[in-house]
């Protein structure tokens, strides 16, 4: 392995001189620089990359935390969020520090790959009310990228990127009303997530634009896995039998739904009618697919990376907040009202 002194011995410049020029300093002519990077390339001189993180006190890492406990580590969101992001990472030179805590320890994992100078920035995903996180990694001036809106109540100062649920859901609604549904259940996600305001919204705002009522009745809130959304759906149809079609919240839950609604001798897609959100690639390969409204994830962590490593090189971001449109996916899983 070639080392600084043999450069030196080589270009004849001292080991100091050697050192200074391949680690860019001004001290050192632009013509010595030259000669010396030319004949490290030549010898196949590799640099230290620890030694070179602490002289610029950087990791040339990104972290993000997802929670782990009640299987959310295993849905297709995090999957496909974590595959963008990486990508991106390794792309740009950048490392990934990827950590699943519970959320009982949530809070601890960030304070110690923070305060022990473990990251250069952070990512935060799927953003909940009053976000502690965000007020921590504020306090911590470490730069940080959500990917999310605050609650529609709440302050959004931070930089992000989201896809507008709102009408994401109302887009779906609108469509189950177009096709002649007129009692149209909802399976929202957990109340403390940040987004679950906005899509309650959008299923409001799907009714009252074709002039249908809003039974908060037809609402009930689900766990975002396939197990909270077949749960949730039995109780619907149980309870309201007269229920032809179903919104949910996100694709796991609406895949849920698509097996009590079998479950229960009904044919999805004829007998009740079912969309999701998010587009995860099992959505498309269901019995029957899955009418979904689309969010680029594996796109939303790419972008979220690159714009993390601009703050990170204290770069002027062009667009620090950004919200993408929706795009509803017809598929099998919806069809005509029963006659």
């Amino acid at each position: 392995m070639t080392k600084l002194k043999d450069i030196a011995q080589e270009t004849g410049f001292s080991i100091t001189t050697v050192s200074r020029a391949l680690a860019g300093y001004d001290d050192v002519n632009a013509e010595t620089r030259q000669q010396i990077m030319q004949t490290a390339t030549q010898m196949g001189y590799q640099p230290n990359g620890v030694a070179r993180q602490l002289r610029n006190q950087k990791t040339d890492t990104i972290g993000i935390i997802i929670p782990s406990d009640e299987t959310r580590f295993s849905d297709d969101f995090f999957s496909e969020l974590v595959m963008g992001v990486g990508y991106a990472a390794a792309h740009l030179g950048y490392d990934l520090l990827l950590s699943a805590q519970t959320s009982a320890d949530e809070m601890g994992a960030y304070q110690r790959i923070v305060g022990g100078n473990r990251v250069d920035g952070v990512i935060i995903a799927r953003t909940r009310r009053h976000d502690p996180r965000i007020a921590y990694l504020k306090k911590a001036n470490l730069p940080y990228v959500v990917a999310g809106r605050s609650a529609p109540d709440e302050i959004t100062d931070y930089p992000y990127i989201d896809v507008d649920s709102q009408r994401g859901i109302a887009l779906a609604t609108e469509y189950l009303i177009g096709l002649g549904h007129t009692h149209i259940g909802f399976i929202a996600p957990p109340q403390e997530l940040a987004y679950t305001a906005y899509r309650l919204a959008g299923y409001i705002d799907g009714l009252h634009h074709a002039n249908l009522p809003y039974r908060p009745d037809y609402v009930v809130y689900g766990d975002l896995r396939r197990e909270g959304g077949a749960q949730m759906t039995r109780m619907l149809l149980r309870e309201y039998p007269h229920i032809t079609a179903i919104v949910a919240g996100n694709d796991a839950m609406a895949l849920g739904a698509m097996t009590t609604i079998t479950d229960m001798g009904l044919r999805v897609g004829v007998d009740v009618s079912v969309t999701g959100f998010d587009n995860i690639p099992s959505g498309e390969h269901a019995h029957p697919p899955l009418t979904t409204v689309r969010q680029p994830i594996q796109e939303i962590g790419q972008h979220l990376v690159e714009r993390l490593i601009s703050l990170i090189h204290r770069e002027q971001l062009g667009e620090t907040q950004t919200l993408l449109s929706p795009m509803l996916i017809v598929r099998e899983s919806c069809g005509k009202v029963p006659s």
